[in-house]
């Protein structure tokens, strides 16, 4: 080989090193996406987490931030796709992974939470803006002709979780509470019982034909039913196995609901399902 072809060879290495570390980091980055749920109304996804915000004449209605990087991100696509301002921010409720980076939408964004949720950001710091409006039970925000119903749906997952309906798009965003065909999320840190329950059967009361949730595919208003369902029979499952004297170990085997054993996450999160439940019943017979 000659030097010149040395040379070009190892400068070949070179770009084709540097373009597989660039798509490397780029496959490695978070993965983030827009789509249209329905007329005006748009879902944004980062990584496992999904918001959704409003497109109006007179500016757009944000919901949960996720984090600053994704809310920067968003920000900036908003303001290329529709070059309107951000003019509410609505938070689901305290948890960080949903609710930090309400910073990034607080230079233009009137931010709006639970009572309850604003209490806790601010006492445990959570890293968001801190809510300027708040209500108890419901309110409805409008901008540019269009409307968004939020409702607190009682103590369930957190004491501060909010639903959005927004009914020109029949559509409702509920975040954490409600799945598609998966169970709840390993031991359900947070969680009040059996006021989850009541919370989707409030759920199901609210006039809405598609399912938006806060993580995993959208779904439709069964959806819903099918989790309060799942929620009921584990949580009178594991009652009932305490009432009778049933160990934690025992309840993990013997509490099967197959019924549902199709559903995503199955097999790893039912025994960390049944766990949750077991530990706040236990917690709730100690406060009595």
């Amino acid at each position: 080989m000659t030097h010149k072809m040395r040379l070009f060879a190892a400068a070949l290495v070179v770009v084709l090193s540097a373009g597989f570390m660039s798509t490397a980091h780029a496959q490695n980055g978070p993965k983030r996406a827009i789509t249209k749920i329905a007329g005006d109304l748009y879902r944004f996804q980062n990584n496992f987490h999904f918001s959704v915000f409003l497109v109006t004449p007179d500016g757009v209605i944000v919901t949960d931030p996720i984090n600053a990087d994704a809310a920067n991100w968003l920000k900036a696509e908003i303001k290329k796709r529709f070059d309107q301002p951000i003019k509410y921010l609505i938070l689901s409720h305290d948890h960080s992974d949903h609710s930090s980076g309400g910073e990034v939408f607080a230079d233009t964004a009137t931010v709006i939470a639970h009572e309850n949720a604003k209490a806790t950001i601010i006492g445990e710091s959570r890293p968001t803006a801190v809510p300027d409006l708040t209500f108890s039970d419901t309110m409805t925000v409008s901008l540019g002709g269009k409307s968004v119903e939020l409702i607190h749906v009682g103590a369930s997952h957190s004491d501060n979780l909010i639903v959005m309906n927004f009914p020109a798009e029949r559509t409702l965003f509920a975040v954490d509470i409600v799945s598609v065909r998966r169970v709840a999320y390993k031991t359900l840190s947070d969680s009040y019982f059996p006021g989850w329950i009541n919370a989707l059967r409030k759920m199901e009361s609210i006039d809405f034909d598609i399912l938006a949730p806060g993580h995993g595919p959208l779904g439709v208003k069964a959806d819903v039913a099918a989790n309060t369902g799942y929620m009921s029979s584990l949580y009178n499952g594991v009652l009932k196995g305490l009432r009778t004297g049933e160990t934690l170990d025992r309840l993990k085997t013997n509490l099967t609901l197959d019924t549902y054993k199709d559903w995503g996450r199955y097999k790893e999160w039912r025994p960390l399902n049944i766990e949750g439940v077991y530990n706040r019943i236990q917690l709730q017979r100690r406060a009595r």
